[in-house]
């Protein structure tokens, strides 16, 4: 889902929509299972959305359709996360390997329908052809060591994902990933030069850190009340 609205909207556009994920977290535990947080949490929220946002100022433009695949794919990501921490946390209490085995098949049947739709099986199988006529066969063999190599890195992604939500809880996970967005772009301002930092940037990378220790520290503080009381 998110290959294809990037393929519709700008990566800017994308990524702030995408920033959006905590918000929708929250509102389907609200909603769904009446459950409310401590209003520092939501306070601590505010600055991890809008540095998050300040961190890929750009260009945007987008479609009607774009936009919409771009919200929808947000939401599935929230439910997505939510569902998976309620189905390892709850009455069922799968492992994250277990609850891998069951997903994967679903996922890859959802990318191969995705891939047909866009058009890229027929590409994928000239870019091969091509590869395997006008280069060597240690080559080719690099590719697809490349490809496994990227799943199984995959895999283990997930697999840490999972274990993080099971722990961690929904909510956290989602502001992980606005935290990713702003180191990832650290780093490549400052080890690989990719980007200029400017002002704007630089601010909302700082606000994305301070947000999330704030964070931290809020539900760190809200278990203390619970166990408590």
């Amino acid at each position: 889902m998110s290959n294809l609205s990037l393929s519709l909207v700008s990566l800017a556009f994308f990524q702030i929509i995408r920033n959006t994920v905590p918000i929708f977290t929250v509102l389907i535990y609200r909603v769904w299972f009446g459950r409310s947080y401590y209003m520092a949490t939501y306070l601590s929220l505010c600055p991890i959305i809008i540095g998050a946002g300040m961190t890929v100022v750009g260009e945007y433009h987008y479609s009607a359709l774009g936009l919409f695949i771009t919200v929808f794919g947000v939401i599935l990501a929230a439910v997505k996360t939510v569902t998976t921490n309620r189905l390892m946390t709850g009455s069922l209490a799968l492992p994250s390997m277990e609850l891998l085995f069951r997903m994967s098949p679903l996922a890859a049947i959802q990318s191969f329908v995705l891939a047909v739709i866009a058009g890229e099986l027929p590409a994928f199988a000239d870019s091969i052809s091509q590869r395997a006529s006008e280069s060597s066969r240690l080559t080719t063999v690099a590719t697809v060591a490349c490809l496994l190599g990227n799943g199984l890195l995959a895999f283990f992604l997930n697999v840490s994902s999972f274990q993080t939500n099971k722990l961690a809880g929904a909510l956290t996970i989602s502001v992980c990933g606005n935290l990713k967005q702003a180191i990832t772009l650290a780093i490549g301002i400052f080890v690989f030069k990719d980007f200029t930092v400017d002002i704007l940037n630089g601010t909302g990378i700082l606000l994305v850190i301070a947000g999330c220790a704030f964070f931290s520290k809020a539900e760190l503080d809200s278990k203390k009340s619970s166990a408590v009381s």
